[in-house]
């Protein structure tokens, strides 16, 4: 199987879409002349023309308006934010118009669009451009919310969400566009909605999503030395989430850490921790454990940028703590 990177894999996934259908177009800032702040969409103005790869100003609530606009009349536009730090400029347009829109018509307009671009921190950006959005946008209703962690992932669930009826959230890593990774060559789809196990395991379940599953799965790597296994599930979707393969693993494992790039508060970590203590507490044999980021806006120094994320070191902590070793 051939490998690409990241960002080939999106523009794959983009360009594909707008072929086999006219009413997708792609609108952001840098989209187009640029080949996209992120080269994800290079060579996509020469080959679909300034009508459908559409550069924009620096007006997030003014484009994403015309995004949704343009859903409520048929075409299937897919919005790129260049961060979603940036998106809270939009925020009003994607939670009181694109998430409410169907319900608000009594199911007269559907919204198929796709807001997307990079989320988290991406090293040295200081305390406005390090921010993980995707439990502010998954605690909305009439949004689907994605975020894949490899190329093959990134592909298959981009090709649906512009597919689907829905708004759809579409989270990505500015560290992560240059990773590689296989790619099937034919055509496939990955549905939204379904989490995947990305290694099996009995001692412990680890549950994380997007650029943090590297973390997961190195910390479930290092600890296969010692003998202990494993069980690593890659959310891929965090609204809906699939709690039923999260439930079974935890019968299975009886133990659960969750791993996550958010403020403590509030996300999804905490939302999967109520879950799991609803449905499965008998099974437990230890607390749940979570790792998030440190409950404080993230500093510039390289120094803060380790302390503040989630690590192999943390996570193994974690995950000794819940076998009581």
């Amino acid at each position: 199987m051939r490998v690409i990177q990241f960002r080939e894999a999106l523009r794959e996934a983009l360009s594909e879409e707008m072929r086999k259908d006219e009413n997708v177009f792609l609108m952001g800032e840098e989209v187009a002349d640029y080949n996209g702040a992120y080269k994800v969409s290079q060579g996509m103005l020469d080959e679909f023309g300034a009508k459908r790869v559409i550069d924009t100003p620096i007006a997030e609530l003014g484009f994403a308006g015309i995004g949704v606009g343009a859903a409520m009349n048929g075409l299937r536009p897919v919005i790129e934010f260049m961060t979603f730090n940036f998106s809270l400029v939009a925020i009003d347009q994607v939670i009181n118009a694109a998430a409410k829109v169907y319900q608000m018509s009594g199911g007269q307009f559907n919204i198929p669009i796709v807001f997307r671009g990079p989320t988290g921190s991406a090293g040295q950006l200081g305390a406005q451009h390090s921010q993980a959005f995707e439990n502010w946008f998954a605690n909305c209703p009439g949004l689907k919310v994605v975020v894949p962690s490899n190329p093959a992932d990134a592909k298959g669930l981009l090709k649906s969400a512009i597919r689907d009826n829905d708004p759809v959230i579409f989270m990505e890593s500015e560290q992560m566009y240059g990773d590689k990774g296989e790619v099937p060559e034919e055509e496939y789809i990955i549905p939204i909605g379904k989490a995947s196990i990305k290694r099996e395991g009995s001692d412990v379940t680890i549950v994380s999503f997007g650029k943090i599953m590297k973390v997961a799965l190195a910390t479930a790597e290092e600890l296969s030395k010692e003998d202990i296994s494993c069980e690593v599930i890659d959310l891929m979707t965090v609204r809906p989430i699939d709690y039923d393969t999260i439930i079974e693993s935890v019968k299975k494992t009886n133990r659960l850490v969750i791993v996550e790039e958010a403020w403590p508060l509030a996300s999804i970590s905490t939302e999967i921790t109520y879950m799991v203590q609803k449905r499965a507490f008998d099974y437990l044999d230890a607390p749940i454990q979570r790792i998030c980021t440190t409950d404080t806006p993230l500093g510039y120094a390289p120094t803060f940028v380790q302390e503040f994320l989630p690590n192999v070191e943390r996570t193994t902590k974690a995950i000794k703590a819940v076998l009581y070793r």
